[in-house]
């Protein structure tokens, strides 16, 4: 392995920090928030079910690219209104923060599908056993999700892949993460080993993510072995 390929790998790791950030936070917000909006779905209210579907639709059906173009440069169009609220207007113009919230939205919206779909498979007895006790919807869902949940891991798993692989996005921003790093480098000496170097350290993050999803599945259906 050439001197000049452990150079580039030593720069570009630096932006390991942003990348495993984005995506982590990315994961945990979108999952959190998609459980929520599954179990909100599950309760059919006709406005609040339109709201969700019509989020679902925005973010699934456009680029990912657009949204967190959208959403960064989105803001400064209001900045005359929102510098008067320093706080706020220093957090959503932060590079790092406008890709985070973007990964997270789009993330949810598909992880909400995956979720919502693993609710509605889910054998119409388990449903029927619960009201057999006197439970309501919001008290059998307390009961259900916790199995839908594990049921959609399989699924699941390709789109914590997906959250990681679109953090390579955030270099348009910029953020200084993998990609970050690596348009630099090839800014200086346009070597194409360089993305080689990059799209290494991409599939050693994935492929550890997907053997950790796999282990999670695994101890999480064991009870149907």
């Amino acid at each position: 392995m050439s001197d000049n390929f452990i150079h580039y790998l030593n720069i570009i790791a630096q932006g390991l920090p942003d990348t495993l950030s984005l995506g982590i936070l990315g994961i945990l917000s979108a999952g959190l928030i998609a459980a929520c909006l599954s179990c909100i779905l599950s309760l059919n209210h006709f406005i609040l079910n339109k709201v969700i579907r019509t989020y679902i639709i925005i973010f699934t059906g456009t680029p990912l690219l657009v949204q967190l173009l959208l959403i960064y440069y989105g803001p400064s169009q209001f900045r005359d209104i929102l510098i008067k609220i320093p706080t706020f207007y220093n957090i959503i113009s932060s590079p790092w923060f406008c890709a985070y919230l973007t990964l997270t939205l789009n993330s949810a919206a598909y992880t909400t599908q995956i979720f919502y779909g693993s609710l509605k498979a889910l054998p119409k007895g388990q449903w029927q056993a619960c009201e057999a006790l006197g439970m309501n919807k919001k008290q059998t869902l307390k009961v259900v999700l916790p199995y839908a949940l594990k049921r959609a891991l399989s699924t699941y798993s390709n789109e914590v892949v997906f959250v990681v692989k679109g953090t390579a996005l955030a270099s348009m921003i910029p953020v200084m993460d993998v990609m970050g790093y690596s348009n630099e480098l090839n800014a200086d000496y346009y070597d194409f080993t360089i993305f080689i170097a990059a799209g290494l350290i991409y599939l050693l993050i994935n492929g550890l993510l997907s053997t950790i999803m796999r282990i999670i599945e695994k101890k999480a259906l064991k009870f149907e072995n």
